[in-house]
């Protein structure tokens, strides 16, 4: 009886890691660029963040739960091929960050580009009224600093309204969303 119940709980246990493995790879989205590509309004990234923008959102951990809000004020500028995008960041605890980001055209609907914290470039494309995008990101916690990937979309609304979801993971397991509301003055 003892080898049966060892038997068991050895298989029980790697049933259940099993489990989580497979049900945590399997939030991944299954969204495609070209799936949009008809959509409207046109979304040209640099023509959206080109001036004033302000953008209000929340980080959403793997569960659901809101861990942080946030305000982002954002001033760009767009020289023909490079868009920059310089962020203030001001965080419901009362903290503040500043991230600056370059974009470089390369291509009709293809940009690559780079802000303190990513890791290599960050590079996405547009389809309508979406644009994606991948980049890996230090993530500062406390002293520590933790390599994430973050699988990021935005969808244009009109030519005032931008949504943005960004899925931040390791290793393919999801910890947790970044949800913005982006607002044009």
């Amino acid at each position: 009886m003892k080898i049966i119940t060892k038997f068991l709980n050895k298989n029980l246990k790697i049933l259940f890691i099993f489990f989580v493995f497979f049900s945590v790879t399997q939030c991944s989205s299954s969204m495609k660029l070209e799936q949009f590509q008809n959509n409207k309004p046109v979304f040209k990234l640099e023509e959206y963040f080109k001036g004033k923008t302000v953008a209000r959102g929340v980080f959403e951990d793997r569960f659901g739960n809101i861990k942080k809000s946030f305000k982002v004020d954002i001033d760009g500028t767009w020289d023909g091929k490079y868009l920059v995008m310089k962020e203030n960041f001001i965080y419901d605890d009362g903290t503040k960050e500043y991230r600056e980001w370059k974009l470089e055209k390369i291509g009709t609907n293809q940009y690559q580009g780079y802000a303190d914290g990513v890791i290599g470039l960050a590079s996405g494309a547009t389809s309508g009224n979406a644009f994606n995008w991948k980049y890996d990101f230090a993530l500062q916690i406390g002293n520590s600093k933790y390599k994430v990937s973050f699988d990021d979309w935005m969808f244009l609304q009109d030519n005032n309204y931008l949504v943005n979801i960004a899925t931040m993971s390791k290793f393919g397991i999801t910890l947790g969303k970044v949800i913005l509301f982006f607002n044009k003055n």
